[in-house]
């Protein structure tokens, strides 16, 4: 199992976790269910994502089951806040995931919507609903050094995570590298390229020797890079190969080839992008 994070809040966030993005509400409870069988410990959702309810409820028949430890389980959520930023937006929209989820763990603000201006007082809101023990953990999604700077600099706290997209074409090291000054844990979504990295003959030559899938080689790069991931998966075996990363390593070889796959390129948006 891979090692937990610790993170500038005095929690931990398991390194390896999986995502729901674009899951299927009707498959939602089915994904949940395999995740947990194969022995995950954090469950990446949002808002957005639609299927916080089937979340909710996966979780809930889980709690029936014997040996289920929710205190071992980290849920995220994340405020979309397209239709409106006032903080009190903020706290209907967690209010909303709460009663569908239950307990949330780490709340994040999805992303900066920076021409509205508005992501300072967003996060002042998360602040809020932390400090009043709302919620353990709170971080942001798809913020730049620029974004993380000022919230920082005008709040005077620091996210404790910040989930951008990274892979081995984007590995974000200017980013990660500012992440590690003031200890915020860099988890990257889309960690795969959306799957279009795994066909990289780097990857595939690197895999092939190991005895491993592309995915499990990628998986253990983003490990070993010292951040954290959330891949996506709506199959049973692939949530089990993913998580059966932790009997081989990449050797410094293999890591400086797979550094020299950084093109930079995009497979979502840019978050200055977002509005």
């Amino acid at each position: 199992m891979p090692a937990d994070l610790p993170l500038n809040d005095g929690s931990a966030l398991p390194a390896l976790g999986f995502g729901l993005y674009k899951v299927a509400p009707d498959e939602t409870g089915a994904v949940v269910a395999a995740g947990l069988e194969a022995g995950y410990r954090l469950i990446d959702g949002a808002e957005l994502y639609g299927n916080e309810r089937e979340l909710g409820e996966a979780l809930r028949r889980a709690a029936d089951a014997p040996g289920f430890d929710r205190e071992a389980l980290t849920v995220t959520s994340k405020f979309w806040g397209e239709a409106s930023q006032e903080p009190a937006a903020v706290r209907a929209a967690f209010d909303a995931s709460e009663r569908a989820v239950g307990r949330i763990d780490v709340y994040m603000i999805h992303w900066p919507r920076p021409a509205r201006d508005r992501y300072v007082d967003v996060w002042r809101a998360l602040v809020e609903l932390h400090r009043e023990g709302r919620v353990r953990t709170i971080g942001v999604s798809n913020f730049t050094e620029q974004h993380l700077e000022r919230i920082i600099g005008e709040t005077g706290v620091t996210p404790a995570v910040n989930q951008v997209e990274s892979h081995p074409w984007l590995p974000q090291r200017e980013l990660r590298a500012f992440h590690a000054r003031h200890g915020i844990v860099t988890q990257a979504w889309s960690p795969l390229g959306r799957s279009r990295v795994l066909e990289d003959p780097t990857i595939g030559a690197i895999a092939e020797r190991l005895g491993v899938s592309p995915a499990q080689a990628i998986i253990r790069w983003h490990l070993q890079t010292g951040g954290a991931l959330v891949p996506k998966s709506t199959h049973p075996h692939r949530l089990r190969e993913n998580l059966d990363v932790d009997r081989f390593a990449l050797s410094d070889a293999d890591m400086a080839a797979i550094a020299a796959l950084e093109t930079g390129e995009r497979t979502g948006t840019h978050p200055d992008e977002r509005n």
